[in-house]
């Protein structure tokens, strides 16, 4: 029953990604820069509200808000529309608050990583505890499947990727509930 329950989280965040909006050329320039935090650049972002919300409920606005630095795979409101329905609201139900930690610290990692340090293959040890991988193609890079659709979006106290899908750790790299 709880890997259904995960499955299905993934499925809800993969179709969330896949429908959110790209940030366009005005929204970079608004929110690009070195005067915003994380979370403040996320706030500026209507394409990463769902985000902004995810990471409220979770209690992570005051680490993301840290010196870091940090390096954020955001994914878009279209990302979290993609996972299966009734999957992002039972995430933000406060039992699942750990569920939600898990993933949404399955998108950052220590450090300030632009795309011109990724290679493909590489993988990157995560806030969570475990490893994503990169993948770098003529195509774009990818974090686990996620493309990124919006590279080195600066802020204080980090950097970040905006991609189309929610990644979601594997059951065994989750910690327990």
């Amino acid at each position: 029953m709880k890997t259904l329950k995960i499955l299905g989280l993934i499925v809800v965040f993969f179709a969330v990604i896949a429908a959110a909006p790209v940030m366009n050329n005005d929204d970079k320039n608004e929110i690009n820069g070195y005067d915003s935090d994380i979370v403040e650049l996320a706030v500026q972002s209507e394409a990463l509200s769902t985000l902004v919300a995810a990471v409220q409920a979770a209690g992570l606005v005051e680490t993301l808000q840290s010196d870091g630095p940090f390096t954020v795979f955001a994914p878009t409101n279209e990302a979290f529309a993609a996972l299966p329905e009734g999957t992002l609201e039972s995430l933000l139900l406060e039992e699942n608050r750990g569920m939600l930690i898990d993933i949404l610290t399955y998108h950052v990692v220590p450090g300030k990583v632009k795309s011109t340090d990724l290679s493909d293959g590489m993988t990157a040890e995560t806030v969570q505890g475990t490893s994503i991988t990169i993948n770098v193609n003529n195509y774009g890079v990818t974090v686990d499947g996620a493309s990124v659709i919006q590279a080195d979006v600066e802020a204080s106290n980090g950097i970040v990727h905006i991609i189309d899908a929610v990644i979601i750790p594997q059951p065994e790299q989750q910690s327990s509930y």
